[in-house]
């Protein structure tokens, strides 16, 4: 095994050209036949050829759209749910006939292969089964089995098998062989599509070459699990209980426990303590299965939680395959390979396949490694040191295809103190992050290669984050945070539900401010990241320390600041980044504290705040490969307006009745996320306007329209338990004109409470104000002004008062009929509420309830008018592709009675025509539309950013 390289003098890997990353020795080897087809351009970066980080793999690894081929390659390209985006190096190759092939040639003396590929899923989402042919220099030696079975989810998390939820993901899964003969260097294995009844096409990632050893033997005085207590090895029967009855012989006699090669069913956990489970190694001892009638019992083996008496002690795990028959993710299911807790214990070259996480360890436990192992395509995390793991590793691990975090701590109600993750290689997780650490105290992550990130994570990620995490349980990071020695490659991506993207190495005070530790990263190269390569969100980071990092292509920016950072940088270099002109992105203006330690360059040339996202633009090799945007949030302009719109009043104006402020235009100092203002007055109390977080003081102020007497607010924040109890400091002021403010209301604490529906009313004397403004010094509960509902009421008013009935104009209004109406829908997604389809913004979004239909939006007019047309938007970014939504429309004068304006039916959204679509029908007389959707081919929800309605 590879020596801990202490001291080694940091090497440069950076540039994106052809001939630096063969200097580097970052390519991947180019290998093709005359006449066959292959990829254009450079080779890419190998996250398997960085000297002296990373495991040590015994294979030699090979990309399929570097072989030799007659199909076609496919990519390169980043966009999630794109089917290369999620290939080793983004690009693959697809076989759509019979006779086509992928041809690899071996560099080194080889006896099995190990190949990654997709099949397309089967129609009920139950998946396909096929076969493709092995052949040797031309000769057939087998057909290899493949399937779809442990591939394509669908659907929002935690994900599900049903492909009529679309957003379809995680297509990729591998398998393995034997060849029966050592083969040269020089030989030609080829992959070839005998059939296409099986499967229309065959996608073929990269091929893993290996040199397997002979079977291990039966240590001397080992008990032999089936000679002795007759575990089944053909996997025929179930031979959990047998297993279970050698392990307790062993420990009570002090004897290892040897599994001789063979495939054995267990229908549930192992469960080890003082006792060591060897086989014949992972190619040859094969734990796996499922309890048919229990789908939450299945192969693994567990130490003792610390509930039945763990943990358990002096464990070692080496030389088997756990691969199992985990087809969905179910967090509540203990499917996992390892589990429980173990203390002073060992794994050594295992290899997990197809369980849920490889390694789900739930303390307190400490000294625990995990050594020299293989972990693939997992329905969630590689490994998690979950609660009270302490002096703890993972060292010498590949990890590959994980459905969330490659490699995770997060110590959950336990502080997780003094681990490592080292000398890893983690690529291609579906979702989350190559490795992170949510917490924890005294942390060490280094030597390791990150590679790939597919969705809503980063390479690093350091947080605060996820449940129980933090400084009064003794569980927020802190302590001394090492990352050093890391390489970072194509890793950041877009997070669907923000609509921009994730740093490659990313830092998040969401649960309170990273303050008090030190978090060093050093000796560090990020290359190509898809987006920004550093990143800050979410409460604020201090105590960072970058020192000689190398930043070395970034599809947007070298650093994205979307919280208060305090980072000191030394020796920080950038280049081949996007956008080169501002390299920063910032919309927090001073709360930017970078201290300059001197040998910085590339990165401080300029800055932004921009009102959009732009594309990124991703590089193979240097070369630009394209990318498209992303959905911008609503940030807060550098400088924070001083004054509102300046809009002067109309001639005449009557006031309303009710609720004042719903569905008039809301501005604010500033915004986190996609928390707008508007939030506030959409009359939904389950969205809300988030100001910029750590910045007090900050405001929010809201139009009436004209002059109206007002005396009382009532402020909500979102009834649900999950919001604590909270105080917010706020003042009230009125002004009729804009620029002139009295105070209405002194400053004062306002408590919200879930137990009284989180609502506080302020009353005051009455006075006529057309804007109200509410400035906030504080807020118990989050470092940020909050507000889901800000409603004005003059005396006598009430929340529940009906809709007004005031008379429609002499003149009937002209233009967008919707716009800042009041809005109400059958159902939201998290905080996209319907306010967001008439607040004149194609950015921000209503989104039903998921997996739900039908459901409906609606719009109150105000009073009954001529109504012709529609004009219905979603945001105008590609990262919205191109889908289908069908729905009716309604009107009605009176909200009880409704006549179809237009028959339901399907309506096109493409992004290339703005993501507009026109409804027309024979003019009408409405108060109210309503819209009920009933499908989207997009997303398993009913979608608008806007609802225009105009009378012709």
């Amino acid at each position: 095994m590879r020596s801990p390289h202490r001291g080694r003098p940091r090497r440069g890997i950076a540039a994106l050209t052809a001939a630096a990353l063969g200097a580097a020795g970052l390519v991947t080897a180019v290998v093709a036949g005359a006449g066959t087809a292959h990829a254009a351009g450079v080779p890419t970066l190998s996250p398997l050829a960085v000297s002296g980080r990373g495991a040590t793999v015994p294979f030699v690894e090979q990309e399929a759209e570097y072989a030799a081929t007659n199909g076609t390659v496919i990519g390169p390209d980043r966009l999630y749910t794109h089917l290369p985006s999620e290939a080793s190096g983004r690009q693959a190759v697809t076989l759509g006939a019979v006779g086509q092939y992928v041809e690899f040639t071996l560099t080194q003396p080889a006896n099995s292969i190990d190949f990654r590929y997709s099949l397309p899923d089967s129609a009920d989402g139950q998946g396909r089964d096929a076969s493709m042919d092995l052949l040797v220099n031309g000769s057939r030696l087998k057909s290899v089995a493949v399937t779809s079975k442990y591939s394509w989810y669908y659907g929002g998390y935690p994900f599900n098998n049903n492909p009529g939820d679309t957003n379809p993901h995680h297509f990729y899964d591998e398998t393995r062989t034997l060849l029966g003969s050592t083969y040269p260097a020089g030989t030609k294995i080829r992959l070839q599509v005998s059939s296409t009844a099986q499967s229309p096409t065959f996608t073929i990632d990269l091929a893993d070459f290996e040199n397997v050893a002979a079977p291990i033997g039966k240590p001397t005085g080992a008990i032999d699990a089936v000679a002795d207590y007759g575990a089944d090895p053909s996997g025929a029967t179930d031979s959990t209980a047998k297993i279970q009855a050698a392990v307790n012989a062993g420990a009570a006699q002090g004897r290892t426990v040897y599994l001789p090669q063979g495939n054995y069913t267990l229908y549930g956990h192992v469960i080890v303590d003082r006792v060591t489970l060897a086989g014949a190694g992972p190619w040859y001892t094969v734990l796996g299965g499922r309890d048919p009638g229990n789908r939450s019992s299945a192969a693994g083996i567990y130490g003792k939680y610390v509930s039945d008496g763990g943990p358990s002690q002096n464990v070692t795990l080496k030389d088997f395959a756990i691969i199992g028959d985990i087809r969905e993710r179910v967090d509540a299911d203990q499917v996992n390979g390892l589990g429980g807790a173990m203390s002073n214990s060992t794994v050594d070259d295992l290899w997990i396949q197809h369980t849920k996480v490889g390694a789900w360890m739930d303390g307190p436990m400490d000294h625990f490694t995990i050594k020299n192992s293989r972990i693939l395509d997992q329905t969630a995390d590689g490994v998690n040191f979950h609660t009270g793991v302490t002096n703890s590793t993972v060292t010498n691990t590949f990890v590959r295809n994980t459905g969330d975090d490659g490699l995770a701590s997060w110590p959950e109600n336990k502080a997780n103190v003094n681990d490592s993750f080292t000398h890893n290689t983690v690529v291609l997780p579906i979702l989350a992050n190559n490795i992170v650490t949510y917490g924890g105290r005294d942390f060490t992550i280094s030597d390791n290669v990150m590679a790939d990130t597919i969705s809503n994570g980063g390479g690093l990620h350091i947080a605060n984050r996820y449940p129980g995490v933090n400084s009064g349980s003794g569980t927020a990071v802190a302590g001394t945070i090492t990352a050093a020695r890391n390489t970072l490659i194509r890793t950041g991506n877009s997070d669907y539900n923000w609509n921009f993207g994730v740093g490659a190495l990313w830092f998040d005070g969401l649960n309170e401010p990273i303050s008090g530790a030190t978090v060093n990263v050093s000796d560090t190269d990020i290359l190509d990241s898809s987006y920004e390569a550093i990143q800050s969100i979410e409460g604020a980071v201090s105590g960072i320390n970058l020192t000689n990092v190398n930043i070395d292509g970034a599809g947007t920016y070298a650093i994205q600041a979307q919280s208060n950072a305090s980072m000191k940088f030394t020796g920080v270099t950038a280049k081949n980044i996007a956008q080169s002109a501002t390299p920063i992105h910032n919309c927090i203006g001073t709360g930017l504290q970078i201290t300059d330690g001197g040998g910085n360059s590339g990165w401080n040339t300029g800055s932004t705040c921009s009102g959009t996202w732009p594309a990124p633009q991703w590089t193979y090799g240097g070369q630009p490969a394209g990318g498209t945007g992303t959905t911008p949030p609503t940030e807060p302009p550098t400088t924070p307006p001083t004054t509102p719109p300046t809009t002067p009043p109309p001639t005449s104006c009557t006031p309303g009745t009710g609720n004042l402020a719903q569905g008039r235009p809301a501005t604010a100092s500033g915004t986190s996320q996609t928390y707008g203002p508007g939030n506030a007055v959409d009359g939904d109390a389950n969205s809300y306007w988030e100001s910029a977080n750590n910045a007090f003081p900050q405001w929010i102020q809201v139009d009436l329209g004209c002059a109206s007497e007002v005396n009382r607010l009532v402020l909500k924040l979102p009834p649900s338990s999950a919001w604590a109890a909270r105080t917010e400091t706020f003042q009230v002021q009125g002004s009729t004109d804009g620029s002139s403010w009295s105070t209405l209301a002194a400053s004062a604490g306002h408590s919200f409470d879930p137990a009284s529906g989180n609502t506080a009313t302020v009353s005051f004397p009455a006075a006529s104000a057309r804007y109200l403004k509410l400035t906030f010094t504080a807020n118990t509960g989050w470092p940020a002004a909050q507000l889901s509902e800000l409603q004005a009421y003059a005396d006598g008013g009430s929340p529940t008062t009906p809709p007004p009935t005031t008379a429609p104009p002499t003149t009937p209004p002209s233009g967008n009929l919707a716009q800042g109406r009041p809005a109400t829908a059958s159902g939201t997604s998290q905080t996209y509420g319907p306010g967001n389809a008439v607040d004149g913004d194609a950015n921000s979004y209503w989104e039903s309830a998921n997996n739900a239909f039908p459901q409906w939006i609606q719009v109150d007019l105000g009073s009954s008018l001529s109504v012709g047309r529609l004009v219905l938007k979603l945001p105008p970014s590609s990262a919205w592709a191109a889908r289908t939504e069908t729905f009716q429309v309604q009107g009605s004068t009176d909200g009880s009675s409704w006549s179809t304006l237009a028959a339901s039916a399907g309506h096109s959204f493409d992004p290339a025509s703005g993501n507009t679509a026109t409804v027309s029908f024979p003019a009408a007389s409405a108060r109210y539309l309503k819209l009920t959707f009933t499908a989207n081919t997009g997303w398993p929800a009913a979608q608008l950013s806007e609802l225009q309605a105009y009378s012709s």
